[in-house]
């Protein structure tokens, strides 16, 4: 049997929770296993965001892009870590139009998951929607985070994008729901960086990150002679084609734009 196989009859197997292998667990229960032990050793909260989202890219083949939502004292949402440059965009965007699934799922009176199969029909999110599939983005699920009882409020939503239409299913649904349990309980008892800190933090990477973004953007424009939206589009695209981070090819397009050029698309 493949990897590929052994992978979807794990995830078919955990979702019916029959246990995995009958000689021993199987990928996905080794998985949060490790997931497990490696939360309890997480010295910070941003240590435990960040591997939950390793975690994520790694249960979830069809998560392409995936993020945390927080909601802080103030009331007000915010990212504090992500996959990509183009996650905090995507939810940039829903917390600008007050519309989209990490700000439904995060929401204390929402649903707490948020899913949609295919972004190119999604009549609830009228302005996020088209703008996530212009940024390439064809599916979607958010799951909310709830530190506290079954009947206490959210602080928050893990988010996870995917380029492929119908590309998560209720087996990702139920993984991702787990998943999100594990981040919830680990934020609940770890207290030794608190979240008005990390949002903090976060703030200022997202400022410097739009900065070099910025610049990189003002280039291009003035290269091509191109709007502002083409030219991120092309930053986009080149980034995933190249498999760097958006930040990381604006800061060296913006240091080394005399002798380096981006391919015309």
């Amino acid at each position: 049997m493949t990897s590929e196989q052994e992978w979807q009859r794990d995830k078919a197997l955990f979702v019916e929770d029959k246990g995995g292998h009958a000689d021993g667990p199987g990928l996905l229960a080794g998985q949060f296993a490790e997931l497990t032990a490696r939360l309890l050793t997480a010295p910070t909260v941003d240590d435990v965001l960040r591997r939950v989202l390793e975690a994520t890219t790694l249960m979830v083949p069809s998560a392409d892009l995936a993020s945390f939502t927080l909601i802080g004292r103030d009331g007000r949402y915010h990212t504090p870590e992500e996959t990509d440059e183009v996650a905090i965009e995507l939810d940039l965007l829903q917390y600008r139009f007050r519309e989209g699934p990490c700000v439904e799922a995060a929401d204390p009176a929402g649903p707490a998951v948020a899913v949609a199969p295919d972004l190119a029909t999604e009549p609830r999110w009228p302005r996020w929607a088209p703008a996530a599939t212009e940024l390439g983005i064809r599916a979607v699920i958010s799951t909310a985070l709830i530190p506290g009882p079954p009947a206490g409020p959210s602080i928050g939503a893990l988010n996870v994008y995917s380029r492929t239409t119908n590309g998560l299913d209720k087996a990702d649904r139920d993984v991702l729901l787990l998943l999100a349990t594990h981040a919830s309980l680990a934020l609940a008892t770890t207290d030794a960086v608190t979240r008005a800190e990390l949002e903090a933090a976060h703030l200022r990477e997202a400022i410097a990150s739009r900065d070099v973004i910025g610049q990189a953007k003002g280039i291009i424009m003035a290269r091509r002679g191109v709007s502002a939206d083409e030219a991120f589009d092309l930053l986009r695209r080149t980034s995933q084609d190249l498999n760097i981070k958006l930040a990381e090819l604006a800061r060296t397009l913006a240091d080394r734009h005399t002798e380096l050029d981006l391919p015309l698309r």
